[in-house]
C-alpha cells in the first residue's frame, strides 16, 4: 500500500459478522467490498437476539442508525415448571431485536456497489505486501486484508486450518416465530414483557417478544421468539438434519425445511415435556428450523493479511447470548485498530497482532463459559 493511499479491505461472508466488519471498517477510513456465496436475501433467517452493548457499540461507530425503539423491552426473566407455575422471578431489564432487523440496518448503510451475491471464495495467493481473493467463476480480488467472517462453515477458516471442525455439543437449539396475534391469549399472558423459561432434567426452553414484520415494535405486529434445546445422539442428529427433498443439511434446517414427520414427533414431545405456555408456541409454529450446537475455536485468527472474524474464528454456545456481540466486538476492535495505519504510521501487521492478541482471549472467555453454561443446563457430564 502507498502512503495516503485508501487501503481496501475484501470481506467474505455477508451475513452479520461480515456486514460488521463492512460498515465498521468503512468508518476507519477503508474501502470495503463483501462477497457473499447466496444469491437469496438472507433478512429472513435466524430469528431473536438480545441486544448487546457490543452491538450498540459497534453501531454507533460505524454510524449505522437502528430503528427507534430498536427491540422490544422485557423487564423480568421468570422461570415456568411443567404446570405452568412460576417458580422463580428475577428483575432483569433488557432489549430483544432480531436479526433481521440488524441485517437490514448495516446492509442499508453500504454501498450497494460494495456487495457482491453470488460470488463463492475459493482461494487467496500473495502479491507482495497484497492478497489475492479468488472466486469459483474466476474473478479474483486484491486487496490490503482479507477477512473471513463466513461463519462457522468458513472457506477461508478451511483453507488455514483445516483440522478445525466443529465438534457437535450433543443437543440442538429448535426455534420457531409466531406472529403475535397468533398465540393463543393465555400463553401470550404469561410471556409479554418477560423473558421467559422453562428448565427440564435434560432440555430446556426460553421465549421472548421481538421486532415483527418490517421491523415493527407496534402492539400486536411483532413475533414472538422461542428456543428449545434438545438432546439427540449423534446418529439421530444425522436422520433430522435430511430434509423434507430427502437432501442431508451439514450444519442446519432452515424454515420450511425440516421433514413433516420430525415437526409431528416434535409436537407430541413438547406435549409431554414442555409448560401449556411453550407447548403453545411450538404448536402455533408453522416451520420450526432447528440448529445443532457445536463447538469451535481456532487458536489463530492472524495469518499474514488474511483474518478469521466472528463465528469462523470461535463459536460460543447461544446460552451466552454472546455471538453477534463477539462478532460485533471483533469487528469494532479492528476498525480501530486499523485506523492506525494511515492515520499514524503504524503498519498493518503490527496492528493486526495487537488485536489478535486480545480477542482471542475474548473468543476463549466466551466459548468456555458457553460450555460450562450449556453442559449445566443440559446436564451433560465431561
Amino acid at each position: 500500500m502507498k502512503a495516503l493511499e485508501q487501503p481496501r479491505a475484501v470481506v467474505i461472508g455477508g451475513s452479520l459478522g461480515g456486514l460488521f466488519t463492512a460498515t465498521t471498517l468503512r468508518a476507519a477510513g477503508w474501502r470495503v467490498d463483501v462477497f457473499e456465496t447466496s444469491t437469496n436475501q438472507l433478512d429472513s433467517r435466524g430469528g431473536g437476539i438480545v441486544l448487546q452493548p457490543d452491538v450498540l457499540d459497534a453501531l454507533q461507530f460505524a454510524g449505522v442508525a437502528l430503528p427507534d425503539p430498536p427491540g422490544v423491552a422485557s423487564g423480568e426473566r421468570i422461570y415456568l415448571d411443567r404446570d405452568d407455575r412460576r417458580v422463580e422471578q428475577l428483575y432483569m431489564p433488557q432489549m430483544q431485536t432480531s436479526w433481521s432487523l440488524l441485517y437490514r440496518a448495516m446492509k442499508e448503510a453500504l454501498p450497494a456497489e460494495s456487495l457482491h451475491a453470488g460470488e463463492t471464495f475459493t482461494d487467496f495467493r500473495m502479491n507482495g505486501e497484497q492478497i489475492v481473493a479468488q472466486f469459483d467463476g474466476g474473478r479474483s480480488e486484491q486487496a490490503d486484508l482479507l477477512i473471513g467472517a463466513d461463519g462457522i462453515r468458513s472457506t477461508l477458516r478451511r483453507r488455514l486450518l483445516p483440522e478445525i471442525v466443529p465438534a457437535y455439543a450433543g443437543y440442538v437449539a429448535w426455534r420457531g416465530l409466531v406472529e403475535e396475534p397468533n398465540l393463543p391469549l393465555q400463553a401470550a399472558n404469561t410471556l409479554r414483557d418477560r423473558f421467559t423459561f422453562q428448565q427440564g432434567e435434560e432440555h430446556s426452553a426460553l421465549a421472548y417478544l421481538i421486532p415483527g414484520e418490517r421491523d415493527s415494535t407496534a402492539v400486536g405486529e411483532r413475533r414472538w421468539n422461542w428456543v428449545w434445546y434438545r438432546k439427540y445422539s449423534r446418529e439421530q442428529l444425522d436422520r433430522l438434519l435430511v430434509d423434507r427433498h430427502g437432501q442431508p443439511r451439514a450444519f442446519s434446517l432452515p424454515p420450511g425445511s425440516t421433514k413433516r414427520a420430525d415437526v409431528a414427533v416434535l409436537r407430541d414431545d413438547a406435549a409431554a415435556l414442555l409448560a401449556p405456555t411453550f407447548r403453545a408456541l411450538v404448536d402455533s409454529t408453522d416451520d420450526p428450523f432447528m440448529q445443532p450446537i457445536v463447538d469451535l475455536r481456532s487458536p489463530r485468527m492472524v495469518f499474514g493479511r488474511a483474518v478469521l472474524l466472528g463465528d469462523a474464528a470461535s463459536v460460543p454456545r447461544p446460552h451466552t447470548a454472546g455471538s453477534t456481540a463477539k462478532a460485533a466486538a471483533n469487528a469494532h476492535a479492528l476498525a480501530r485498530a486499523l485506523s492506525s495505519t494511515w492515520q499514524s504510521g503504524v503498519t498493518i501487521d503490527t496492528a493486526l497482532k495487537r488485536w489478535e492478541n486480545q480477542q482471542l482471549q475474548r473468543g476463549r472467555l466466551m466459548t468456555d463459559l458457553g460450555i460450562s453454561l450449556g453442559d449445566r443446563v443440559m446436564n451433560i457430564a465431561r
